[in-house]
């Protein structure tokens, strides 16, 4: 089956024939006369099999009649990166070379005056995020009763990322008659509750098992210490020994790990770029227009370059990580061996990472093979060693307590002078006293009599030395016994007479 007869538009025709296009893939040869027939559609298929195309070519036959007016898009696709968005936005521009549509691109990263100049003068497509789609709306500058198709790309990493509150509000904002698509490479059970809550009576397309991985992917395992500078040198050797290496995405779970990995490879002399979520737009498409450039053939990346970046010359991708959900897993390896090529996917896996690969083996139903011998032991190449000495960093407890040239041992504490040994006798701690017995408790002393409160003469009081004298010799004379209270010293201010209150002198004049 050609493309000529899915019942697309001339126009578009043109414009895929020019791309270089001419049988659509079996993902496009379903999904297309659906969405063309506006019919809400539930897609899926593995990743790299032209699932973005299955919903840019109707639209754009769709979009032929009509106008679009100021702040009221007529077609909305929803994407979980900016990075994918981007494409998107990329692939309309280059089907839609015969039509005269406005595409908007609302993402993060990117002033919010030079979006609102786009939907003032009306968008025909708005491809956006979540997120910065929310805050146009909340803002006012948005409105999405004009929306007749809606599309929610890669639904499975929306639920990952956590977009699925944004997306019920969304869909709650936009008409009641729209026409909704929904695409993904898996298909979990709270992305088919989704789709049964917002998709009326919907087709599914389904050309491959969800999250199964293209038969032109070459998997492998191979094992390493779990120390960081052991991958990293086990990862340094898969790309010295790889053949017909063209492009490499290399994955990690972390973006400090991202960052860490770049550079050493960089150091190491490889033409590497990193890529995650905490960089600035700028240097994100900086770095990834690099890539599909062939400027840098490494990508160092973090997930958000696992879904839907569709980059023809990468050859392999290796996984410094292996990810802690199976199905990241699928749509990583699938950023190789895309539309038909030969692609080969090789992770890096540790002691612990055993649980992650029944995990994967479960959800894909393949058997990873391994190269070479399983072996889990570090590493000691010099190369390593210098890493390792670069990675670790004096702590910052107990500094200065143990001299590196202090001797380890009494044989070598032999051979000090006598200064030296005299020196460190001085220097050395004092013996701890042994701890002395808790000492019998005093018996508790008499109460003073009250004749002792009825004496009017003033009696001496101690002076404070006097009264530690004191103490000090009743002490040695009770042996060392614990006083409990006061003891048999009473306060001179307790011994004072007690003066009547005027109440009661009043009341002992009165009745006197």
């Amino acid at each position: 089956m050609n493309f000529s007869d899915l019942g697309l538009s001339e126009k578009v025709l043109a414009a895929v024939r020019s791309a270089g296009y001419e049988k659509p893939t079996p993902i496009q040869e379903q999904a297309i006369p659906h969405v063309l027939a506006r019919r809400d559609v539930l897609g899926v298929a593995q990743t790299g099999t032209g699932k973005t195309a299955s919903f840019t070519l109707p639209m754009l036959s769709l979009l032929e009649t009509g106008r679009a007016r100021a702040r009221m898009p007529r077609t909305l696709i929803l994407e979980p990166t900016r990075e994918l968005a981007a494409q998107v936005e990329q692939s309309f521009v280059v089907y839609g070379q015969n039509h005269r549509l406005t595409v908007s691109l609302l993402i993060g990263g990117v002033s919010f005056a030079d979006q609102l100049k786009k939907l003032d003068r009306g968008a025909d497509v708005l491809i956006a995020t979540p997120g910065r789609l929310l805050d146009h709306f909340e803002r006012g500058k948005l409105l999405l009763t004009g929306v007749d198709t809606f599309v929610v790309d890669e639904a499975d990493r929306m639920l990952d990322m956590g977009f699925i509150p944004d997306i019920e509000r969304i869909c709650k904002l936009l008409p009641p008659t729209r026409q909704t698509v929904f695409f993904s490479a898996t298909m979990p059970k709270e992305i088919q509750h989704l789709a049964d809550q917002f998709l009326r009576n919907p087709v599914k397309v389904e050309v491959a098992p969800a999250a199964s991985t293209a038969k032109t992917i070459t998997q492998r395992l191979i094992s390493s210490g779990s120390k960081p500078w052991d991958k990293r040198a086990v990862l340094r050797s898969l790309i010295d020994n790889a053949k017909d290496l063209k492009n490499a995405i290399i994955f990690c779970n972390r973006k400090r790990d991202v960052a860490t990995v770049c550079r050493s490879l960089t150091k190491h002399g490889y033409s590497a770029g990193a890529l995650h979520g905490d960089m600035d737009q700028t240097s994100r498409m900086a770095t990834l227009d690099g890539f599909k450039k062939n400027e840098v053939t490494l990508l160092v990346a973090s997930d958000v370059a696992a879904r839907g970046l569709d980059i023809p010359t990468v050859s392999h991708v290796f996984n410094f990580d292996l990810p802690t959900h199976a199905e990241d897993y699928v749509h990583r390896i699938g950023r190789t061996g895309r539309a038909g090529r030969e692609g080969t996917a090789i992770s890096i896996a540790t002691k612990a990472d055993r649980k992650y690969i029944d995990a994967i083996e479960a959800l894909t139903g393949d058997t990873i093979e391994w190269i070479g011998a399983i072996d889990f032991s570090s590493s000691s190449s010099e190369g390593d060693d210098e890493e390792r000495g670069n990675s670790r960093k004096p702590s910052r407890r107990g500094r200065g307590k143990q001299r590196s040239d202090a001797p380890k041992n009494t044989e070598a504490r032999k051979q000090d002078t006598p200064k030296q040994e005299e020196r460190r006798q001085e220097k050395a701690p004092a013996p701890r006293r042994k701890e002395q017995p808790a000492p019998t408790p005093a018996p508790v002393s008499a109460p003073v009599s009250a004749a002792d409160y009825g004496d009017p003469s003033p009696r001496p009081v101690p002076s404070r030395n006097e009264a530690s004298r004191n103490n000090r010799g009743r002490s040695k004379d009770r042996g060392e016994r614990q006083v409990i209270g006061m003891g048999d010293h009473v306060p001179a201010f307790l011994l004072l007479p007690i003066r009547p209150t005027k109440e009661k002198e009043q009341k002992n004049g009165t009745s006197d």
